[in-house]
C-alpha cells in the first residue's frame, strides 16, 4: 500500500480538480486527509490503483511524493489502537500519518505511514 502526498495551491477548486483527475483515470480514493498552510495545500491519499494514480498525477503535472504504508486490522474494542501505537513507540517507530481506511464487522482497518517500516511490520 502506498500513500500519495499531492501539493496544491490552497484555493477554491483544487481538491475538486485533483479528485477529477483521479476519477478520470478510474482511481478510487480509499483514504484522504487534506491540510492547508499559507498558500499551499497538501492532500494525502491512499487509492485502489496506485499505478493508474501515479500516471494520472504525472500527466496532470501535479507535484507529489509517495511512500509505503502498512495496514492492519484492529478489533472493535476499547484500547486496540492504544496497544498498537504503544507497541510501535516501544519499538522506536514514529508515526508520520495514520488513516482509518475502513470499518466493517471484522474491525477497523488502519494504514500507517512510519519512519521505520520494517520495525513497524514486526510490531503489526
Amino acid at each position: 500500500m502506498r500513500e500519495f502526498t499531492v501539493h496544491l495551491d490552497d484555493r477554491p477548486g483544487m481538491l475538486a480538480a485533483l479528485s477529477g483527475v483521479l476519477a478520470g483515470a478510474g482511481v478510487n480514493i480509499e483514504a484522504l486527509a487534506g491540510f492547508g498552510s499559507g498558500s499551499e495545500g497538501r492532500v494525502h491519499l491512499i487509492v485502489d490503483d496506485e499505478p493508474a494514480a501515479r500516471e494520472a498525477l504525472q500527466e496532470a503535472g501535479l507535484r507529489f511524493q509517495e511512500r509505503s504504508v502498512i495496514s492492519t486490522l484492529l478489533p472493535h474494542r476499547p484500547g486496540a489502537l492504544a496497544e498498537l501505537t504503544r507497541g510501535l513507540a516501544e519499538a522506536g517507530v514514529n508515526i508520520d500519518a495514520v488513516y482509518l481506511v475502513r470499518t466493517n464487522s471484522h474491525g477497523h482497518e488502519f494504514a500507517l505511514a512510519v519512519d521505520r517500516i520494517d520495525a513497524a511490520r514486526a510490531v503489526v
